[in-house]
């Protein structure tokens, strides 16, 4: 029987710009401070000594440091966090450890350090090769400065590499989109993300478009753009095994799928959540916890000795971890195994959303095997966020 693991995130929010489309926790710094940097990094260290009891004797199967710019941090830090994972949670298998890199003439100076420190996958957001979509989006970089950290990431040794793509963007078109997809495919990254431009509340970008001020794409041109990303990269024979990410076979990201499959994941630092493993008692699907979002109050509670949660814990009721599984795993190439559902749960999907699962069939959004098996077609994929509201309600 395979060990239980357990995944890491660790939240860096430092940014040199917030970009105006960001709702995460971060703070902008023009230049990142040791002083800083140390406390931050103390804290982070901290904090995973009082949450590592939670996930005893469990293997550390993934490391994810995002954020923010993890890679604003020097090499020292990185292997200060590395080191200390891996302590916490002795793995005898690989363990993948992933950090997000801007491009930028300082990261890419740092990444064969980045390397020694234990990284062994970066994550790198391009976004786009075209400056003008750039600086729309607002991103400190510019195409050139991604160009050389691609090459550098390759002279550094780095044989993972993930890459962003940002899609339906201010002011562009749909052949300036295919022109990114062919250009990121000639530098051949093992996998690739790519995200429609979401306007979420509270950012700059959500004031510029209640103000008429913002011109996205439309509904039938992004749609169009999802086809081209989806066409040419499974034509460079890259599988798209999650709705907005794409992995050459052996490349699919170890952490992320954490989530999808809903395995525990130790969240540390401002804005970061965790999902505790399944227990006895009253917490059978496991607990989840969300760490402030304000870097001042952050430390204070480090520091304090107390915690950094947001709010009360919240343990995961059977409607809630039933939901989450339905539109997880649909998010998926694999989509809902209906056996292991059941085992979980005690019956199979149709023992609880017959209605919705009949609906979707019959509209040509979900595909039913014969053993109850769930997955979303290719127009399933298109509305996936109509086909998961259905399941978000509770149920009897």
């Amino acid at each position: 029987m395979p060990p239980a693991t357990v995944g890491v995130y660790v939240h860096v929010p430092f940014c040199e710009r917030v970009c105006p489309y960001c709702d995460f926790a971060v703070v902008g710094v023009r230049e990142l401070a040791v002083e800083v940097e140390r406390r931050y990094v103390d804290a982070l260290l901290r904090e995973l000594e009082r949450r590592r009891p939670a996930f005893a004797a469990r293997e550390l199967a993934s490391l994810y440091l995002g954020g923010g710019t993890p890679s604003l941090c020097r090499p020292e830090s990185i292997d200060r966090i590395v080191r200390a994972a891996r302590a916490a949670f002795p793995a005898r298998r690989p363990v993948e450890i992933t950090l997000e890199v801007n491009p930028s003439t300082l990261e890419r100076e740092r990444l064969p350090a980045f390397r020694d420190a234990g990284v062994n996958r970066l994550s790198l957001g391009v976004q786009s090769f075209d400056d003008a979509t750039l600086k729309r989006l607002g991103r400190a970089h510019r195409a050139d400065e991604a160009r050389r950290t691609l090459r550098a990431a390759r002279a550094a040794g780095f044989e993972a590499l993930s890459c962003d793509l940002i899609f339906a963007a201010p002011g562009q078109r749909l052949a300036q989109l295919e022109a990114d997809v062919d250009e990121l495919l000639a530098f051949a990254p093992e996998h690739v993300s790519a995200y429609e431009l979401g306007v979420e509340p509270g950012t700059p970008f959500a004031t510029a478009a209640a103000r008429g001020q913002l011109a996205c794409a439309g509904e039938d041109e992004a749609l169009a753009m999802w086809d081209a990303i989806e066409s040419r990269l499974e034509a460079a024979d890259y599988v798209h095994y999650e709705l907005s990410a794409y992995a050459r076979p052996g490349f699919e990201a170890v952490h992320n799928q954490r989530y999808w499959r809903r395995r525990p994941v130790l969240g540390l630092g401002v804005g970061a959540v965790s999902t505790d493993p399944p227990g006895s008692g009253e917490a059978p699907f496991g607990v989840r916890r969300s760490n402030l979002r304000s870097l001042a109050a952050y430390l204070a509670r480090i520091e304090s000795a107390e915690s950094p949660e947001a709010e009360p814990a919240e343990v995961l009721s059977p409607e809630t971890a039933r939901a989450e599984a339905m539109f997880l795993s649909l998010r998926t190439r694999s989509g809902v195994d209906a056996a292991e559902f059941a085992r979980e749960f005690g019956r199979p999907p149709r023992g609880f959303y017959r209605d919705e699962i009949a609906t979707l069939v019959a509209q040509g959004l979900l595909v039913e095997d014969d053993t109850g098996d769930l997955r979303l077609n290719r127009r399933g994929r298109r509305l996936s966020d109509t086909v998961f509201a259905h399941f978000v309600a509770p149920c009897d």
